[in-house]
């Protein structure tokens, strides 16, 4: 039977394997201003998270998670390279699942550090690897930044890159817009040119927080797109290779290197991704038996857009990832209202290492 005290237990030797590097040890309040976490996450967050109210402060929230006040405070103190480490309790509302836990202890650790982004996703990943030894885990990981690059290096206009690059962690969303795009679909507003949409306008009243201007302005890129060349039918062939990818690392490595030539904005994440499986290799990582999968993290890892990886049961298939992480950049840049600082982190759920640690010895 698990208790406090066991799981208590579990979590200080987890986090000793992260302290043993000298990160700092940190634990931000309890309590977090909401604002940040909405606009990060949108009003979806609402319904995860314990929400109350401050005379002072406004509206705030229970912790959901560690990483976003730790980058909060590192960007406010703008120290470079840095390493942190943690132990505390997150909160979750559990409506849809009554079953599991609405709060429970997470250790973490992160890293910022520009100097060298592939040896800094190897070190997270290999102290995870060493703070779950004897555990019996099924490994995934992905790199959401491939996938990034290649929208990034379409022939088509910003308008129709950006709004892709949005939605790549809405697969459903952004596969609307990749076949909208490519003419696989149907355009929007196809029977009603801009004068109608105008005239329109002139006649109602505007309801919402967007004003006639604003509307008008997203009309004239509705009216634009309706007027764009496709994107390429052999550039969307690769996107749909690379979201569908799933092998070992070092057979997608020799299937990206081929890619590259064909999309040649693809080959410096690619190049990454060969430098940091060489780093994982030289300490110990088998990247024959390393899964690799295109689509990785595309629907649980939001504010990912590099290097992501999770640790699950092998026994018990629909248990919760025991460990998950990547790389992070963008939400530093966000966060840090531009200023971007290369990132990259993990957390553990040591009440669900020590699960599989005790039916491992049964």
């Amino acid at each position: 039977m698990t208790v406090l005290k066991d799981i208590l237990s579990e979590a200080k030797n987890l986090a000793a394997v992260f302290e043993k590097t000298g990160a700092e040890v940190v634990e931000p309040d309890f309590l977090q201003i909401s604002n940040v976490l909405l606009d990060l996450y949108g009003e979806d967050i609402r319904g995860r998270a314990f929400i109350t109210n401050d005379p002072v402060y406004g509206e705030m929230m229970l912790r959901p998670d560690f990483t976003i006040p730790i980058v909060e405070q590192h960007m406010a103190n703008s120290v470079s390279p840095a390493r942190y480490t943690y132990c505390g309790k997150v909160f979750r509302r559990q409506e849809e699942f009554p079953d599991r836990p609405r709060e429970f202890l997470q250790v973490g650790y992160e890293i910022f550090d520009g100097a060298n982004t592939e040896k800094a996703d190897a070190e997270v990943f290999l102290l995870v690897n060493e703070a779950l030894n004897r555990i019996p885990v099924r490994i995934a990981t992905g790199d959401i930044g491939i996938l990034m690059a290649a929208v990034r290096s379409l022939s088509t206009t910003e308008t129709r890159k950006n709004a892709l690059l949005r939605h790549i962690w809405r697969p459903n969303r952004f596969r609307t817009l990749l076949n909208q795009f490519s003419g696989l679909s149907s355009k929007p507003y196809p029977n009603r040119n801009l004068e109608d949409y105008n005239k329109l306008l002139d006649k109602f009243e505007i309801i919402g927080s967007r004003n006639v201007y604003e509307i008008k302005e997203r009309l004239e890129q509705i009216n634009l797109e309706t007027k764009t060349d496709p994107i390429n039918p052999e550039e969307v062939k690769i996107l749909d290779d690379l979201l569908s990818l799933k092998d070992t690392c070092a057979v997608v490595l020799g299937h990206l290197e081929k890619v590259s030539k064909k999309m040649p904005g693809i080959e410096a994440t690619v190049n990454k991704f060969h430098k940091r499986l060489s780093y994982l290799e030289k300490n110990g990582v088998n990247i024959d038996l390393l899964d690799f999968e295109g689509s990785y993290g595309r629907t649980s890892m939001e504010y990912y857009d590099g290097f992501v990886f999770g640790f699950y049961s092998e026994t018990q298939r629909n248990l919760s990832p025991v460990a998950t992480g990547g790389r992070y950049d963008a939400l530093t840049e966000r966060i840090g209202q531009g200023k971007k600082i290369p990132a990259v982190g993990a957390i553990l759920r040591p009440d669900l290492t020590l699960l599989l640690r005790q039916n491992n010895h049964d």
